[in-house]
């Protein structure tokens, strides 16, 4: 158990680039044809899109750009780049997050904006969401940042929010173990504990990712972005993005659209999980849905790595399983296909390694717009064949967090992949995979968005019953009520 860290106050003026960036990312150039796809217009986009895709629905798709989001206003899509041997390429969602990480690996887009991504999003996002009127009384209150790891971005968050506002802002620490809170909630209201005495909170921008559900209301007074239903309907949970993605692809049908996932099986018992290792000629993906910065994901190639996956002790009861993409020698033979990892450029030595591309969007009143982008490689270089001793994680896992304790989180910096001048062009990604990488996370996005919008009653209260119906995981619902 661990006490939580002293409420911090931020004060405007005190934004310091150095301190909210990778020293590689902020003496980074980025790369001219990040910069031109950062700055093109949906109109553009839509464009280039319908010219590689004539089928596709061209006045849906500019709708969708133009999308404005009513909960899940923020979110940073993991997207692999893969290919078929027939050389059929796509990008492949493999998850959408809610609070996701990014702006200290985004090289800056305009020398002349020091706060970079960080202040679009406060200034495009944040600050139209707190302006936003919800029909009830008006709730006064402090502006705060409460947040449970990466406090390199949330510290360089407030410190824009101050700015952008002209207040102070609290910077609060708010731990799932933690003995003592400086967060309760009173009347529907958040109130932080500041030198001693409990001040009224009227807006919150959240950074907290570990089981947010245990720890904040699913309805509040005070405004949070992103609110706690983003996660509950897919920004946290793997098993309720699935179903909104199907949900939302029938939607989809007949424009020419999808959202692009590996093939998943949903509500899977642990014991039902090696028959559907098995129907994949044992390879598959298995996830707790509820996990993220890479906990949670088991990379099965072998018997030995799906009997330690047995073996595991878990805190949930439903698991998803999904098909493994790999090297085509050994990918999952799924209903679409057989996908394989187009991986970066070969290095000297002649390997290529697993590399994803991490795309962060907010949603503004003129739509869903891109704020950063980064890549990850994995440890190890992608083998033609398995032998059946490999640490397939370490070839196919590409995320930076590494868990040092409770609470204590580090990042491999080594293997993270820049859209500057030097790292872009090891990637093997051009204009075209940028551009539908972008349109992947927008729809991903506002498939989550309307799942969260459909968990509430008419009446604006969250719907326990159609959430059960769609996640009947006890565990999970202990968490939640």
């Amino acid at each position: 158990m661990i006490n939580n860290l002293p409420v911090q106050v931020v004060l405007p003026g005190s934004f310091a680039a150095e301190a909210h960036w990778y020293p590689k990312a902020l003496n980074a150039t980025i790369h001219p044809l990040v910069s031109f796809f950062m700055n093109l217009s949906p109109e553009r986009i839509v464009s280039r899109y319908c010219h590689l895709n004539p089928k596709t629905d061209r006045g849906k798709l500019l709708e969708l750009l133009r999308y404005e989001c009513r909960h899940f206003l923020w979110s940073g899509a993991d997207l692999i780049h893969a290919t078929t041997a027939e050389g059929n390429r796509r990008m492949v969602v493999i998850e959408n997050n809610s609070c996701p990480s990014g702006q200290k690996s985004m090289p800056l887009l305009d020398d002349h904006l020091e706060e970079g991504g960080y202040r679009r999003l406060v200034e495009r996002t944040f600050l139209p969401y707190i302006k936003r009127k919800t029909g009830g009384p008006k709730v006064t209150g402090r502006l705060a940042v409460i947040y449970d790891k990466n406090p390199m971005e949330t510290s360089g968050y407030a410190a824009v929010i101050a700015d952008v506002f002209n207040e102070d802002v609290l910077l609060i620490t708010d731990y799932t173990e933690a003995e003592e809170r400086n967060i309760r909630i009173e009347n529907d209201q958040l109130y932080a504990l500041h030198e001693g005495e409990w001040v009224a909170l009227r807006a919150a921008f959240r950074y907290v990712t570990q089981r947010p559900w245990n720890r904040l209301p699913l309805t509040s007074r005070t405004k949070i972005l992103n609110p706690i239903v983003a996660c509950l309907a897919g920004g946290r949970n793997k098993m309720v993005a699935a179903k909104a993605y199907d949900f939302f692809n029938g939607e989809l049908s007949g424009s020419g659209l999808k959202i692009h996932a590996p093939e998943t099986i949903r509500d899977v018992a642990k014991t039902e999980i090696p028959l559907w290792v098995a129907r994949w000629g044992g390879q598959a993906v298995v996830k707790v849905p509820y996990s993220n910065a890479g906990q949670g994901v088991y990379t099965i190639t072998n018997e030995t790595e799906l009997e330690a996956f047995m073996a595991m002790e878990m805190r949930y009861d439903r698991f998803i399983v999904q098909s493994l993409i790999g090297n085509y020698h050994w990918s999952s033979n799924s209903s679409t296909g057989r996908y394989f990892h187009v991986g970066t450029i070969p290095n000297k030595q002649g390997e290529t390694h697993v590399c994803d591309i991490r795309l962060m969007v907010s949603s503004t009143p003129e739509g869903i717009k891109p704020l950063a982008c980064y890549s990850r490689r994995a440890r190890q270089p992608l083998v033609n064949q398995l032998t059946g001793s490999e640490d397939s994680w370490a070839i196919l896992g590409t995320n930076l967090s590494e868990k040092q304790g409770e609470n204590q989180w580090t990042s491999d910096v080594n293997r993270l992949m820049l859209m500057d001048r030097r790292d872009f062009n090891r990637m093997g990604v051009g204009l075209d995979d940028l551009i539908e990488a972008y349109i992947q996370t927008v729809l991903s996005t506002i498939a989550i968005d309307r799942m969260a919008s459909q968990l509430f009653t008419k009446k604006g209260k969250f719907s326990m019953r159609l959430f059960r119906s769609l996640n009947d995981d006890e565990s999970l619902l202990s968490e939640i009520l």
